[in-house]
């Protein structure tokens, strides 16, 4: 699937012609540089290389540098390999957001917030006890019993407990985008994505 590397500015809505109100996530896409062209012949699989956001020399290792170098451009924060292209690119050729059309389908990936180590009740859905009553002082919020007695004599893999949260990459399928700003390099989509602001997603149609 072809695509672009964008950064997550934030959400907002806006009104249909109908004038219902959607809820939107505006996204910095691209413009992205091909940083590298992979072959059938040299890698045994065809694919581009896009790169995103400019990063400082000065924090890149030697390899970042003759890399970026070698595609004739700066080193970049982010990059992904898109397989699924039609067009036929060079190294240095820019991918901008017009690779997008308005009203098409688009799957976005990204990152998810991270919440740190929570509880069964937050993590998994839990109900707690059920009741704050009845003799129960302290177990609202508890997981319950994570087994049997001496058969099996052990936790089973896969038990839903406490433990960290969030941080996972997901992806989000068929959002509609509504808007291509070209001019600006932005593309709105409806619905949320995955990450906080200014978080990197990975945009493929």
């Amino acid at each position: 699937m072809s695509g672009l590397i964008g950064k997550k500015i934030g959400m907002t809505s806006i009104f249909d012609e109908n004038g219902k109100n959607i809820p939107c996530t505006v996204i910095e896409a691209g413009p992205c540089i091909v940083t590298q062209v992979r072959t059938e012949d040299v890698d045994g699989y065809s694919a581009v290389q896009l790169g995103f956001d400019d990063a400082t020399e000065k924090s890149a290792t030697k390899a970042d540098l003759g890399h970026a170098k070698k595609a004739g451009t700066s080193v970049k924060r982010k990059v992904v390999e898109f397989k699924g292209f039609d067009e036929e690119y060079k190294l240095g050729d820019a991918i901008t957001v017009e690779h997008f059309t308005e009203g098409e389908f688009v799957d976005v990936a990204g990152t998810s917030k991270g919440k740190g180590f929570q509880g069964v009740v937050k993590r998994h859905g839990f109900g707690g006890v059920g009741q704050a009553t009845h003799g129960q002082h302290n177990r609202l919020r508890a997981p319950g019993s994570i087994g049997a007695a001496s058969y099996p004599a052990r936790v089973f893999k896969g038990m839903k407990m406490a433990g960290r949260m969030g941080g996972d990459t997901v992806k989000v399928q068929n959002l509609r985008v509504l808007k291509v700003v070209a001019e600006k390099n932005l593309l709105v989509v409806k619905g949320c994505v995955p990450g906080h602001k200014n978080a990197y997603v990975i945009i493929r149609k």
